[in-house]
């Protein structure tokens, strides 16, 4: 048996490792090997022709210029999330820190308003009305030319529009319910009502989405939003003074709320071709 002293990388390992095909455990073993040894390290030049020499640089020059993952891109890979997804996912321009700080804002704002003020219907109204407008309004900001400094790239990039939009619109969605949650755990007093924006938000989303094809990634959800505003104003006109919560955080406005968001998503399924095509135009 040969001493560790003496032991160098076989010739048939030295090529392989030269054309890039060596494989773990033998790759390990040359890598540390070839670090201390200079017989090897020329026996590596001498078994490295001119084609695998060339070949080495390519990968070479391939990984120096691979843009370098961030931490938020590094995190979903260890998660998981393939490769091209977090890419994806992490170009999202919505989900950015003025962004998620003006979403954090808001609700801060909104929560302590419900604490200070005490809604005579026992519900935090005001938060309950703007919490459903921000998924809204962060999937309206993650998709389409006029809002996405991205959308060039991902015209050309091989992935489906609805498919693209999907991507995003979980992302948006899964930020903006976290934050929301979050601010609601600072309304432990009103139990689950404070609850009652979920509901309006996955309907209000699923709504803009569904007419998108139709109207266009901003026209969408300003209409969808402006007809969300202009429902809790008529609730309230309606509304007696002192009476209960408004009409759409009512059991039966919830259950309202759930059957749009199904009628959405079903919608949304069925002109999902157009988003491919909306794509090709621009």
């Amino acid at each position: 048996m040969t001493g560790h002293g003496d032991w160098h990388v076989p010739d048939d390992d030295l090529r392989a490792y030269a054309r890039g095909t060596l494989t773990p455990p033998a790759l390990w073993s040359a890598d540390a090997h070839l670090a201390a040894c200079a017989r090897c390290r020329a026996g590596l030049a001498e078994a490295a022709g001119p084609v695998d020499v060339d070949a080495g640089w390519l990968r070479l020059d391939a990984e120096l210029d691979a843009p370098r993952p961030g931490r938020c891109e590094g995190l979903l890979v260890r998660l998981g999330v393939p490769d091209h997804v977090a890419r994806l996912l992490t170009a999202t321009p919505v989900l950015r820190r003025s962004w998620l700080g003006a979403v954090a804002a808001v609700l801060a704002m909104s929560v302590a308003a419900a604490l200070t003020t005490g809604a005579p219907d026992g519900s935090p109204t005001l938060f309950l009305a703007l919490a459903p407008l921000l998924p809204l309004a962060g999937v309206a900001l993650s998709y389409g030319p006029a809002m996405d400094p991205t959308y060039e790239i991902a015209v050309v990039a091989p992935l489906h529009g609805f498919r693209l939009l999907m991507i995003r619109t979980v992302a948006v969605l899964a930020v903006g319910i976290g934050l929301n949650g979050l601010a609601t755990l600072a309304l432990p007093a009103y139990g689950l009502r404070a609850l009652a924006w979920l509901l309006p938000a996955l309907a209000l989303t699923g709504a803009g989405l569904a007419l998108t094809p139709r109207l266009g990634p901003v026209a969408a959800p300003s209409v969808v939003g402006g007809g969300w505003v202009a429902l809790l104003l008529a609730a309230e006109a309606a509304r007696e003074p002192g009476g209960g919560p408004l009409a759409p955080f009512t059991a039966a406005g919830q259950g309202v709320c759930a059957g749009v968001a199904v009628v959405a998503a079903g919608v949304l399924f069925l002109v999902r071709d157009r988003f491919d095509r909306s794509r090709s135009v621009h």
